[in-house]
């Protein structure tokens, strides 16, 4: 049974979701941080409740005349720091820094597929006095929609969406309510660094290897 009882933990742990929720409307910018069922606000903070001080009066006993010894010496100014020299910094080579580009450039195009927007919500409120002004406005709208949608899902998998773009004649500015969730299971965030490390690990070995006189295949 306890086989089975860390099976389980095991495969809840690699299913656990983690990223981010925002949200923005009249109220501003939202953030939370996804863990699982827990959501935790990370903007805005909460304000701090100031704490009154209360002032204490002190009651000042008269002093007697010290001697000139007992009189403390004035401060001495310190003494100026040396100043050191920074030490010049060596480039390395750029033929063995490409190869470790290349690799951090492939862990990020797998990681982002491995991100979900589970939740895209965006809806454009068009305002305008001229109806003729608002009906361009709106089909221009659309057009930035359709180029953008194909640019999210080519990043991003997208597993719910809502665009919506409305025409509010009454309105004085175009307004925006936007949502988004954006996770990534503990598993595959796992995975995709793990792939990467041993990737990593390889190009460093080789440029070792290389430094010391061996051939590199």
């Amino acid at each position: 049974m306890g086989w089975l009882i860390t099976a389980g933990i095991l495969f809840l742990l690699a299913v656990l979701p983690l990223g981010v929720r925002i949200r923005y409307n009249s109220e501003g910018v939202l953030v939370k941080i996804i863990a699982g069922p827990l959501k935790i606000k990370v903007f805005p903070l909460a304000p701090k409740e100031k704490k009154e001080k209360k002032k204490m009066a002190k009651k000042k006993t008269p002093s007697e005349p010290q001697a000139e010894d007992d009189l403390p010496k004035p401060p001495q100014p310190p003494k100026p720091p040396k100043e050191k020299k920074p030490k010049s910094e060596k480039g390395g080579s750029l033929l063995d820094f490409l190869p470790l580009v290349k690799t951090a450039l492939d862990f990020l195009g797998d990681f982002r597929r491995k991100l979900r927007l589970n939740d895209l919500q965006l809806k454009l409120i068009l305002a305008a006095d001229d109806p003729c002004d608002l009906a361009v406005n709106y089909g221009r709208a659309w057009a930035a929609v359709g180029n953008l949608m194909p640019q999210l899902e080519k990043w991003f998998v997208i597993k719910k969406r809502n665009i919506e773009v409305e025409c509010d004649f009454t309105a004085s500015q175009t307004l925006v309510i936007a949502h988004l969730d954006l996770t990534i299971t503990l598993g595959r965030l796992l995975a995709a660094v793990l792939k990467f490390a041993v990737r990593a690990l390889i190009e460093f070995l080789k440029i070792k290897k290389k430094r010391k006189g061996g051939a590199v295949k």
